[in-house]
């Protein structure tokens, strides 16, 4: 009797070896598995980020929920994009008691090399409903190119 071959998922042997990681480094971080449905630990936030082009420019767009402009930095430095800033812990409430603490906090940099054909003097920043939008310019004329080399 042949038995019937089922196709190889990496992902899926990874999601079970990370799950038991996680369950045998429990007792060392704190850290509580789904089963056990206590509080999980969150200790490092990033934010999300998307990045687009169109013809003129290069579009990078960031979710920073719960975060002022004024403490959002934007810079380019070294070719690259900056985004910097700090999400700060609100402070306990009196007569609160907390039984589930997922969201992050504290500081983050997200840095992206630019393309060459990104021009640094053409970059414009706005921040609304707690989304960066930062829009660089492309150089005008740039085309992209690409250079053949030769294998040996």
């Amino acid at each position: 009797v042949m038995s019937a071959l089922s196709k190889w998922n990496p992902l899926k042997e990874f999601e079970k070896e990370f799950e038991e990681f996680g369950r045998r480094m429990a007792p060392w971080f704190g850290r509580m598995t789904r089963e056990e449905s206590q509080p999980l630990t969150v200790t490092e936030w990033m934010p999300t980020v998307d990045i687009a082009e169109d013809d003129h420019a290069y579009l990078v767009t960031a979710e920073l929920p719960e975060i002022k402009k004024e403490e959002v930095k934007v810079a380019i430095a070294d070719g690259a994009l900056v985004i910097s800033g700090e999400r700060k812990k609100e402070t306990e409430k009196k007569g609160l008691r907390y039984h589930r603490i997922e969201r992050s906090y504290g500081s983050f940099l997200r840095s992206f090399t630019l393309p060459a054909d990104a021009d640094p003097k053409k970059v414009k920043a706005e921040m609304k409903d707690g989304v960066l939008h930062v829009r660089i310019g492309k150089r005008d004329g740039a085309v992209p190119t690409s250079t053949p080399i030769t294998i040996e």
